[in-house]
């Protein structure tokens, strides 16, 4: 049966709401964080401009990929195990990267962080869908909003402003404590509130999620340093294209679909949905 505000015993939902909203707003900071720090990056691990940038393109390309995969881990784990491993991933890959001696290092840290980052914002809304009754639930949404845009607005100004006078390992050092006090408060305030239904694991789906997915953030991020001609943005995006659009057809075929597109059939949903996108986009 699906969990409904009626299913959950009732709370204080404070505690869980600051844990959340804490551990996301880090998670998104991150895809911002490393911009103004890439000219120090490229001193000081010899490394050109198109190598720098990809400390945030692997960031926003793992992370996207994860996005949707993390609909079928929240059925299959469960809310608070689900979060614990999130930031765990989240505080190893910030530590990697706070200590690491190269390049490849780095990429490798910001990986996991990716990892950890891109369960955290889906799981966040599902808990607060779930934690709050329906005549609150669009302040709720207000709420991720307001750390969807706001973790990646300071990211760029917080970074210029600290590797101004610190080595940019500092961006690292700062949020990691945050991180470790996050995930000790949440061993103690999370709560189980989802449902486990333990689906069938569809291969093709992630594989096709990865490549739709992946291959469009991979042409987009390129299209900033390219043409749309160069090769690098437009296999990529046919790629991406095809295999989304595989996806999906497949997710609507499927009685336990990775992704529910089902609810695009609701006109409401569809607007408010190409409204955010709009607004994240300017």
């Amino acid at each position: 049966m699906n969990d409904t505000q009626e299913d959950i015993p009732p709370f204080n939902k404070k505690p869980l709401i600051a844990v959340l909203l804490i551990g996301a707003f880090v998670a998104i900071l991150n895809q911002t964080l490393l911009t103004t720090a890439l000219p120090h990056l490229m001193v000081d691990l010899k490394i050109n401009e198109n190598a720098a940038q990809w400390v945030t393109t692997i960031f926003m390309l793992v992370n996207g990929i994860m996005i949707p995969i993390t609909a079928f881990l929240i059925e299959k784990f469960t809310a608070r195990s689900l979060f614990l491993t999130a930031m765990t991933l989240f505080g190893l890959g910030t530590l990697l990267c706070a200590v690491s001696p190269s390049f490849s290092i780095l990429l490798i840290g910001r990986i996991i962080q990716a990892a950890g980052a891109g369960i955290m914002m889906p799981l966040m809304q599902t808990v607060f869908l779930l934690i709050f009754p329906k005549e609150k639930r669009g302040t709720a949404m207000g709420m991720v909003g307001l750390v969807i845009s706001f973790a990646p607005a300071i990211g760029p100004t917080l970074s210029g402003w600290l590797v101004e006078s610190y080595h940019w390992t500092i961006l690292f050092w700062i949020i990691l404590p945050i991180v470790i006090i996050d995930i000790i408060a949440a061993i103690f305030i999370m709560r189980n509130v989802t449902s486990i239904r333990h689906p069938k694991l569809d291969i093709l789906s992630i594989i096709l999620s990865t490549l739709g997915f992946g291959g469009l953030l991979f042409a987009f991020s390129n299209a900033g340093q390219a043409s749309w001609g160069n090769p690098t943005v437009y296999i990529p995006l046919i790629v991406g294209i095809i295999t989304l659009v595989m996806f999906i057809k497949r997710q609507l075929k499927l009685p336990q679909p990775v992704l529910e597109f089902r609810v695009f059939t609701y006109p409401v949903f569809t607007l408010t949905t190409a409204i955010g996108m709009l607004v994240l986009y300017h």
